[in-house]
């Protein structure tokens, strides 16, 4: 239970107080109402004894009486019999106390920390206790006990009476007939010989104080000087001076009883008097008369008595209440002119005076009296046996009248007792001595009594006495005895159950729950008051719930789940009991529990709560606040309910800002990604026109990609290095025209005036219903650039944002905004919107946020709102900030430990002057592509802006994709891209096939092709678009050697013509996806000729080299390909050249279908030695041997430009060699990469096969002739190329070595000095032998040795060597070499040498004369082995036998 401000031993001491009547004369009652107060009221702040009064029990002991309060109560007849239950009257005032007593605005909440929890609470809970003290007063008295009944009568009379005697003498008449006469069931009374006490009134300001006194004297001779009292009052005449305050210490008596608004009950002026009476005798006995006049149709708890507390549930009361609380208690305090006006502080002491002595001298005298007679009758009734006595009540009488009670079956309460039975005079007893505080007396005798009743079955009574003796048991000073929980316990079940009496059983509640809460005893105490909770009464109810939520809170390990359902439990029954403030109080305090702790059902029925009953009390911004949590909640309700949430959450909305003049508040859907926010600066992208098709570039439909926006920035660079003499600028950022999470956000990104700004929003609709937004655009802020560098900004920030009084105001002279009518979301979707901007000012603008109507639903269907009444749909205007949080910082050891975000500028742009604008379109461009076919395309460059661009550029991650020509060997361009449909894409000639015919040769520089670092400046006329200008240019494109589909892109870029803008350069992103089919495959291997150099005679140099070209057809018949031809081969080197065709069928063109393959021979020469000049030493020659009845000069564009881009390594690597050649063969050590070059001087061939081809396609029954090229490179004699490259295989893992290995101590012979020595046998292919004749056949032969290297070689030739393979000797016959069988010879450079030697045959046959081994090694290795040189062909002799 919550903390109250009395002990438990003081709230019982004052819950049972002797109770005193007042009976007024009408003079009496004038004098006392000067003070607007009847005499009863004007007693009640006094009735409290400040010292201390003492008594003599039946042993003669003395008891100390001290904080002794009594009771002071009008008396109010009434003929009717008490009733069980309170009357709606008495409820509603309940209600009334309780609704009036709220918890203080600025009252400090304790926090309590129990576990993971944080909770704010009120630790008192003052409206329970004066709903406590209020229902206590209002206990009806019963005939069961005698603690409410009345133990003294007051009468008072005027001294201005003319016989104030004959006054006393009726008064006391009238309380005479009203105890005796048996008319009036109420009031009761304790005793048939009450205590009469006569109080004179004497008025100071108007009658004679002498002629008081002398009444007074007469009366202290007439009843005793115990007996009467002279009371002076009204000392302070009213032209006293007004300055003075006198303290009036009866509002705080007053206000709790008294009915606070007389709108309520409207009393006439008539009936003051006795409602005034009335009002008093609310709190203590509300079901009595009014008093003399009997009056019952002017007492204000009769009226309304059938309107029930439900008429409080009315919004207009409870608006009305809410208007009152603040000025509730001056207001009634105060009153009309006052309480106490006429009384000065000497007054107040006469009345305190006054109270002590009636109580000293009158009644506790009168009660010791009573005492001693009730202890003496009761003794001398234990004379007789006991159990006799109880066995012989029944036939003789004893006492009791074994009648039925007429208002209540005997089920009920079992028996009534007439007033003088025995039994209840031991418990009259007992209850004299609990009002004194003799508490062990009062004990033993409920104890006896209740024994008594127990075995009479007179259940009403033995509760009353079982619930006493505990609370007696209690009191006792010392506790010798334990509190008996099992008596209250038993007393509750009797009322409740047996006897019907929920009021009883309430009383024995609070008492029991107080006791158990003072002894720790919380769960038990919590037990009983949820124990009491029933149907009957809400107000009850959700009282002792909301106490036993306090209990479980308080237990030493706190129970706060416990608490916060039993919070919501007292909140409903709040609710329900019309008490809307403390509905929502509790609905609040257990919301702490709840929230964010995945109770989403809990939370989202606590806040729907709160928003209907903070609505309803007039507090809509805490109900806004409430219906956005449902909302904004991952909420698992059905649709249905959420729609209703929703509407709700409208309807509270739209009254709280109707008229409002403050900017519009957040609404809370639907929810917003703000970091998914995506932010776009520039046009969207144009889409095809006709057959022109638009560069890609950048658009909010795609994806971010990590790497390829490492690859862009990678281009980009390229770029900027170029247009910046090969330097990038340490101030380099890469352009961004998208920004998103991922994206780099730290610096304010540029925009241009008149270029749009898209800002897409992902929108989240977290309910289970339709969302209909309407008229979405963005909010912004905007500060205008200063007009000098040095101000940075002047004037003030302009922003579009409406309040709720103006709508949006359009300043679409800084910014344009653009307006959504529509937008519609489905149940839980996500959904993107774009909002677009454009500014037209220079500056710092601001993306603020987004504002929009919400409508509830589309269906149309009217709903019912908080009040009830029907409404159609809902729209209301709103807006939601867009707040993105920076990446998490992670740098610094600060970084780490704390969560810090860094900023996030992507909706903070900077707008920029005007910058140039370039659009790029593509005409007649592929999709798909044969690997090497050449394809001529168009592209258009516009200028679409106001301001020239220059400076235009283009890199690619495919360079070798694509050439816009080089200038000095670009063919003649059509006009247009139509009339170029059936021209090829070479530059050609038409020549005869001429047989053997020799190659056509053209010496062409490769700087006129190669680009520095694969940028390629475009060539534009005048290298500048003006705005407006749009220029076409060609473009030839071939396809990737590889198969597949390849994504090539291209970055264009281009600068203005004025510099020093923030905006340095911008560029255009175009991506293509080419699909590239498989064409031909072509393999080319080389060999040295076997003919001696003295037989080729159209060579210039040392030897020829011939040249086999293998071409496959690999294409598939998928592509609708029907046969290649190959139309010409040509070559390209620096010292090599293609000679002739020396194919042996002399075919005049080579078609290949599908599958099929062509072998084709060429010879190769050496090129003619150009002056050695720094100028000639890139140029490559190029020589063309054409198939067909064309030539294609192969050295122009795009055969040219394609060779030099698809060979880029080779042409490095040429360049690196030729340049180190002029330098001179430096000294080295290293003499592996000696030997390696040696090797390779005599084996390279670096010549470089074009293989140009057309193909037939047939497609849509027409037929298209494609063209393409196709390049080998062959580096090395007798090494195969292909122009397909073979698929890397994954290179398998190299274990780490830590120490580095020692070389190996012999040199082992170099694969590649196998060539260094070419052989050749001259010999008769026939010989005829006369064998008979001679048995030995000798044959002359000539072995020639020539040295293809430039270095001197050593060699060694061995004629002795048998052939390791087992098919040659099997398949050969034995001959002999007869002479010198080894030679060891020194060959210079290039050197030719012929030997003699002669073979010797046994007999005749086919002999293989090439068995000679061949050994040579350069001649200055001399730790080296020589090597195996590679031997030619077969030489194959016939012998034939003459």
């Amino acid at each position: 239970m919550a903390q109250c401000v009395q002990s438990v031993q003081e709230f019982i001491q004052d819950s049972f107080v002797p109770m005193i009547a007042v009976l007024c004369s009408k003079e009496a009652e004038r004098v006392t109402r000067k003070n607007n107060l009847n005499f009863a009221e004007l007693l009640r702040p006094f009735c409290r004894l400040t010292s201390e009064g003492h008594i003599r029990d039946p042993n003669n002991q003395l008891q100390t009486v001290k904080n002794l309060r009594i009771c002071v109560n009008n008396v109010v007849t009434s003929p009717s019999p008490t009733s069980a239950a309170l009357s709606p009257a008495q409820n509603r005032l309940l209600g009334e106390v309780v609704s009036s007593c709220q918890p203080q605005e600025g009252a400090a909440a304790t926090v309590m920390k129990t576990g993971d929890y944080n909770l704010n609470l009120s630790v008192t809970t003052p409206w329970f206790e004066a709903y406590r003290e209020n229902f206590l007063q209002s206990m009806p008295a019963g005939d069961h006990e005698f603690l409410n009944h009345y133990l003294a009568c007051l009468l008072v009379v005027s001294s201005t009476e003319a016989v104030p005697v004959e006054q006393f003498l009726k008064l006391s008449q009238e309380q005479h007939r009203i105890q005796h006469s048996g008319e009036y069931t109420n009031p009761k009374w304790f005793i048939p010989n009450t205590l009469k006490y006569y109080v004179l009134l004497h008025d100071m300001s108007e009658g004679d104080e002498q002629r008081a006194d002398s009444v007074y004297e007469d009366m202290k001779q007439r009843y005793g000087p115990q007996g009467c009292y002279l009371l002076k009052i009204n000392s302070h005449s009213s032209s006293a001076e007004e300055g003075e305050q006198i303290p009036d210490p009866w509002s705080q008596y007053l206000h709790k009883n008294n009915l606070r608004n007389q709108e309520m009950f409207d009393v006439t002026p008539s009936a003051a008097e006795n409602s005034v009476g009335a009002v008093e005798a609310d709190s203590s006995n509300p079901a009595d008369g009014q008093g003399v006049s009997s009056s019952l149709e002017t007492h204000p708890l009769q009226l309304d008595a059938d309107s029930s507390s439900a008429s409080l549930q009315t919004l207009g009361d409870d608006n009305a209440d809410l208007k009152k609380g603040g000025r509730e208690s001056d207001s009634l305090g105060s009153g009309a002119g006052g309480h106490g006006a006429c009384l000065t502080l000497s007054d107040h002491d006469h009345i305190r005076q006054f109270v002590q002595e009636f109580t000293f001298r009158g009644l506790l005298p009168h009660i010791e009296k009573n005492i001693r007679q009730l202890n003496d009758q009761l003794i001398s009734r234990k004379g007789l046996s006991r159990s006799l006595f109880t066995a012989t009540k029944k036939w003789f009488g004893g006492g009791k009248a074994p009648e039925k009670s007429i208002s209540e079956p005997k089920s009920t309460c079992g028996l009534l007792y007439p007033p003088e039975a025995p039994e209840l005079q031991i418990r009259k007893m007992a209850d004299l001595c609990f009002l004194v505080q003799h508490y062990e007396l009062a004990y033993s005798c409920y104890h006896t009594a209740k024994k008594d009743f127990l075995s009479d079955q007179a259940m009403l009574y033995a509760a009353g006495a079982l619930e006493m003796a505990a609370v007696s048991a209690f009191l006792q000073v010392g506790a010798p005895r334990p509190y008996p929980a099992h008596y209250m316990d038993t007393a509750i079940q009797t009322y409740r159950d047996v006897c019907k009496n929920m009021v009883l059983a309430e009383r024995c509640a609070l008492l029991s729950s107080e006791i158990f809460k003072s002894q720790g005893k919380y769960s038990d105490a919590a037990t009983l008051l949820i124990k009491m909770t029933s149907e009957d009464s809400d107000l009850r109810s959700a009282l002792l719930l909301e106490q036993a939520a306090h209990c479980f809170i308080n237990m030493r390990n706190p129970m706060v789940r416990k608490f916060a359902f039993h919070m919501i439990l007292a909140g409903h029954r709040f609710s329900k009991a019309g008490q809307r403030r403390h509905a929502l109080r509790c609905y609040c305090q257990a919301m702490q529990v709840y929230k964010d702790r995945g109770w989403s059902l809990a939370e989202d029925h606590i806040n729907f709560t709160i928003g209907r009953q903070s609505f309803t009390l007039g507090q809509p911004d805490n109900a806004v606040m409430a219906f956005r949590q449902i909302l904004t909640n991952d909420s698992r309700q059905t649709a249905t309910q959420q729609a209703a949430f929703l509407r709700e959450y409208l309807y509270v909305y739209k009254s709280v800002i109707e008229g409002s003049e403050v900017s519009l508040p957040q609404l809370p859907l639907p929810c917003i990604h703000s970091s998914t926010t995506r932010v776009y600066f520039g046009h969207e992208r144009r889409l095809a026109e006709g057959e022109k098709q638009a560069a890609t570039h950048v658009s909010l439909d795609q994806e971010y990609d990590q790497d390829l926006s490492a690859m862009w920035c990678h281009l980009e660079e390229q770029l900027v290095a170029s247009a910046n003499r090969g330097i990038v600028p340490i101030n380099f950022q890469p352009t961004q025209c998208c920004l998103n999470s991922q994206t780099d956000n730290l610096r304010h990104p540029l925009a241009v005036v008149e270029e749009p700004i898209i800002v897409e929003v992902t929108f989240r609709n977290p309910l289970k219903v339709s969302l209909a937004l309407s008229n979405l655009s963005l909010l912004w802020s905007f500060s205008a650039d200063g007009p000098s560098k040095t101000e940075k900004q002047t004037g003030e920030t302009i922003t579009n944002e409406e309040t709720r009084a103006s709508e949006l105001t359009q300043k679409d002279d800084i910014v344009t905004t653009e307006v959504i009518k529509e937008f519609h979301m489905g149940p839980e979707e996500t959904k993107m919107v774009r909002l677009k901007l454009l500014p037209h000012r220079t500056g710092q603008l601001n993306i603020v946020g987004i504002i929009y109507n919400l409508t509830s639903s589309s269906t149309g269907e009217p709903t019912l709102n908080t009040e009830g009444q029907q409404m159609l749909n809902l729209t209301v205007r709103g807006k939601q900030d867009l707040k993105i949080q920076g990446p998490r910082l992670n740098l610094t050891k600060e970084d780490k430990m704390l969560v810090r975000h860094g900023t996030d500028r992507r909706l903070d742009p900077i707008i920029t002057p005007p910058m140039p604008l370039m659009e790029v379109f593509f005409l007649q461009f592929p999709t798909a592509l044969l690997c090497g076919e050449i394809r001529k395309a168009y592209v258009e460059f516009c200028n679409v802006s106001s301001v020239a661009l220059c400076g235009l550029r283009v890199a690619s991650t495919h360079p070798h994709f694509f050439t816009f020509g080089s200038q000095a060997t670009t063919p003649f361009t059509p006009p247009s891209p139509a009339s170029a449909e059936s021209c090829s894409a070479y530059k050609t000639f038409a020549t005869p096939l001429q047989p053997g015919s020799v190659a056509s040769e053209v010496l062409v520089s490769a700087e006129d092709f190669s680009q520095p670092s694969g940028v390629m400046e475009i060539p534009i006329s005048g290298s500048m678009l003006q705005p407006g200008e749009s220029t076409q240019l060609p473009l030839w494109l071939r396809g990737p050697d590889q198969e597949g589909v390849h994504e090539i892109n291209f970055l264009f870029y281009y600068e203005s013509t004025e510099k020093g803008l923030k905006i340095s350069h911008r560029v255009l992103r175009h991506t293509v996806f080419i699909c590239a089919s498989r064409s031909l495959s072509v393999q080319a291997s080389a060999c040295h000729s076997s003919a001696p150099p003295h037989h080729s005679v159209d060579d210039t140099g040392s030897g020829g080299t011939l040249v086999f070209i293998d071409v496959e057809n690999v294409n598939t018949s998928e592509s609708g390909v029907r046969e290649f031809h190959i139309i010409q081969v040509s070559s390209s080197s620096q010292h090599w050249r293609l000679h002739k065709y020396i194919n042996p069928e002399k075919d005049k063109d080579c078609k290949l279908s599908s599958r099929e393959r062509a072998k084709l021979c060429f010879r190769a020469t050496r090129c003619k030695p150009h002056k050695a000049t720094l100028d000639t030493i890139q140029k490559y020659t190029f020589a063309d041997l054409s198939l067909g009845n064309e030539l294609i000069i192969s050295s122009s564009t795009p055969c040219g430009d394609f060779f030099f881009r698809s060979t880029p390594e080779l042409q490095q690597g040429d360049l690196a060699s030729s340049s180190s050649k002029t330098q001179g063969s430096a000294p080295t050590d290293n003499r592996g990469s000696d030997i390696t070059s040696i090797a390779k001087k005599c084996n390279e061939l670096d010549l470089n096969i074009i293989v140009i081809w057309k193909a037939y396609v047939v497609e849509d029954n027409k037929q298209l002739i494609l063209e393409g090229q196709l390049h080998v490179a062959l580096q090395t004699i007798g090494k195969e190329a292909s122009s397909l490259t073979p698929k890397e295989e994954a290179q398998e893992m190299v274990l780490l070595k830590f120490k580095s290995e020692l070389p190996p101590p012999v040199i082992m012979p170099f694969p590649e000095l196998s060539q260094l020595i070419k052989t050749n046998l001259h010999y008769p292919e026939t010989f005829t032998h006369a064998f008979v004749q001679d048995s030995l056949c000798l044959v002359p032969v000539t072995l020639t040795l020539s040295n293809c290297s430039l270095v001197q070689i050593d060699v060694l030739i061995d004629l002795r060597h048998k052939s390791t393979c087992p098919d040659s000797v099997e398949v050969y016959s034995s001959f002999a070499w007869v002479g010198q069988s080894q030679y060891k010879l020194n060959l210079r450079p290039q050197e030719v040498l012929s030997l003699a030697l002669r073979a010797c045959f046994f007999r005749a046959g086919v002999y293989n004369l090439n068995t000679p081994r061949v050994f040579a090694k350069p001649a200055e290795q001399s730790a080296m082995c020589e090597s195996s040189q590679q031997t030619a062909s077969p030489a194959l002799i016939i012998i034939n036998n003459a």
